[in-house]
């Protein structure tokens, strides 16, 4: 068995029991909080799910939509603060079986860099995970280029994860099936990210590292096409020093986090490069031993199923 190392792999943290429900809108009722036992147990059944298919570590975040969903400036910062002491402990007592991404007050962007600072370097936090956008903000706005900056010095990744967008578009309407994991959270995501691209971030801050799940949020299937269109695209003043799809192989990794399918882990490979693909789960929210069996039969060498279920993963996150 290969080892692995996870990369999006949740918990909860007590205090957060709301923000978590905002996205029951997007889950079947019959379903929404079976998951709620598995994102608090930090013992013996997580464990047990690891050692199921060769986790050595998982680096854990909060399930979302956490503080991206909180209004109040203060709060959001102290709840920020909180939750990342929380899973210090847990992360602190594991023997080197989990670590995280920090969660962070997006409300103040300055505030949100010096806690990332504080995780990273007194808290052994390996990067951050990102809720989507908050309070309409996405994380191309100039304000937080002091974020960014930050990120880029400590040498850290940004996870952006799905949740909902600001308004309800009506493309979804009347269809509430795609309202949420089985497309609108892929469009969301996956703009967020072309939002960074096309809004100039990866040109402002070189050295900065983004993280995408679920394949890449379906984008390395496109990447030709978003250079052939971006020359004609009705861009007005916007420029950028690179094809849009350099971007991709310069400063974005995805993981595999949700999709346990061959066809979408070969694009990825073969669009970005080996190097930027890496193993996760999705737990609880997918099953540990669907994606360890399928990353273990999946038709690709033994050195890419290495780079991908392990070796990426330590040489992206220092692990």
């Amino acid at each position: 068995m290969t080892p692995k190392i996870a990369l999006e792999e949740h918990f909860l943290a007590p205090g957060f029991e709301e923000y978590f429900a905002k996205t029951a809108i997007n889950i079947s009722p019959a379903l929404f909080g079976k998951a709620a036992a598995a994102l608090t147990d930090f013992g013996d059944r997580r464990l047990a799910a690891m050692d199921q298919i060769g986790v050595e570590t998982a680096v854990l975040s909060l399930a979302g939509p956490g503080v991206q969903a909180e209004t109040e400036t203060a709060t959001a910062i102290a709840k920020a603060k909180g939750c990342n002491d929380f899973l210090a402990r847990h992360m602190a007592d594991s023997k080197g079986r989990y670590s995280g991404f920090a969660h962070l007050p997006t409300q103040d962007p300055a505030a949100a860099a010096d806690e990332l600072q504080r995780c990273v370097r007194d808290l052994g936090y390996v990067g951050a995970m990102i809720n989507g956008q908050t309070n309409g903000a996405y994380l191309d706005d100039d304000r937080f280029s002091v974020l960014w900056e930050r990120a880029a010095d400590l040498g850290v990744p940004i996870y952006i994860h799905p949740y909902n967008p600001p308004d309800f578009p009506y493309m979804f309407h009347g269809h509430p099936e795609l309202f949420g994991p089985v497309w609108s959270w892929t469009v969301e995501t996956g703009n967020h990210a072309l939002r960074l691209v096309f809004g100039g971030v990866f040109d402002r801050f070189p050295k900065a590292k983004l993280l995408l799940g679920h394949m890449g949020e379906t984008l390395p299937y496109q990447l030709w096409r978003f250079d052939s269109r971006w020359e004609i695209s009705n861009r007005g003043t916007r420029r950028l020093a690179r094809k849009p799809s350099e971007y991709f192989h310069r400063n974005i990794w995805v993981t595999t986090a949700g999709v346990c399918s061959d066809e979408p882990l070969r694009c990825a490979i073969d669009a970005m490069g080996c190097d930027r693909v890496l193993f996760s789960v999705d737990y609880p929210f997918e099953r540990a031993s669907e994606a360890g069996e399928w990353i273990e039969a999946a038709p690709i060498s033994a050195d890419e199923r290495a780079a991908i279920c392990h070796g990426n993963a330590r040489a992206l996150l220092g692990l």
